[in-house]
């Protein structure tokens, strides 16, 4: 089951209020025994359902955690969809200039540690989830990849994994190698990140950066999935076809 309610996150948009959502395995009900690992994600909106995704398409989510019977919660949030671009700013870490959308104030820091101090303590109170780092994993597209990749670094004793689907990393890249180099990584830490064979021309540097980052990962000795999708493009129902490949990478079995 989805649940859906409100939230508002003052220190970026004020009173202005936003959905939040959580998925439910099926067990969730009759197990009450059990205690489930928690996959945060970005975009929220677009994670469940078509009617409430920005252009239409979903990732399906729901679908296809019914249908695989995978034994996580998924809690989500909607992103500021302010006419102002506002999601850029609240989903880059970094300060940055871009032609085409102008400069922005990187205000991912405040959005992390809302979600840290505020979302996932709200649900870790509130539903059976098994708090620890190594139970605790991030993941989104596009911005939110990049974000994602921002948090299990600088909330490395947070998250354990993350799943970057098509990440910007166009926004401030060297600011990002640079978190990279200087993060001590935890042992086990997992990422898996991705790029659709039909949007790697999208930025002139896009395969350059995409093959640095997963380089300095495994520098880190980061357990990394780099994948270039056969096919992709910079889309929900591209992202839609992963899910199996960002699972099997973030819920791996250890030994």
């Amino acid at each position: 089951m989805v649940k859906k309610w409100t939230v508002t996150i003052p220190q970026l948009t004020g009173t202005e209020p936003r959905r939040a959502y959580i998925y439910l395995p099926e067990s969730y009900d009759f197990d009450t025994e059990r205690w489930y690992p928690v996959l945060y994600m970005f975009d929220g909106h677009n994670v469940f359902f078509d009617w409430d995704a920005t252009y239409g398409k979903s990732w399906g989510l729901k679908e296809y955690m019914d249908a695989t019977q995978t034994q996580m919660i998924i809690a989500a949030v909607e992103c500021d969809r302010s006419p102002d671009n506002g999601r850029l700013s609240e989903y880059s870490p970094f300060d940055f200039s871009d032609p085409e959308w102008g400069s922005f104030q990187g205000r991912g820091r405040i959005t992390m540690d809302w979600y840290v101090e505020e979302f996932k303590a709200f649900i870790d109170a509130h539903f059976r989830t098994v708090p620890d780092r190594e139970a605790t994993f991030i993941a989104g597209s596009s911005m939110g990849g990049l974000m994602s990749l921002y948090a299990v670094a600088a909330y490395n004793d947070v998250f354990s994994g993350a799943a970057a689907l098509s990440p910007s990393l166009w926004v401030s890249p060297q600011k990002l190698y640079q978190l990279i180099r200087e993060t001590r990584f935890a042992k086990g830490t997992r990422v898996y990140l991705d790029y659709g064979s039909e949007e790697v021309e999208f930025h002139s540097d896009m395969i350059k950066q995409f093959a640095r980052v997963t380089q300095l990962l495994l520098e880190k000795h980061v357990l990394v999935t780099s994948r270039i999708v056969p096919g992709g493009d910079h889309s929900e129902a591209s992202w839609e076809k992963q899910a199996p490949f960002y699972m099997e990478a973030l819920l791996f079995e250890n030994g």
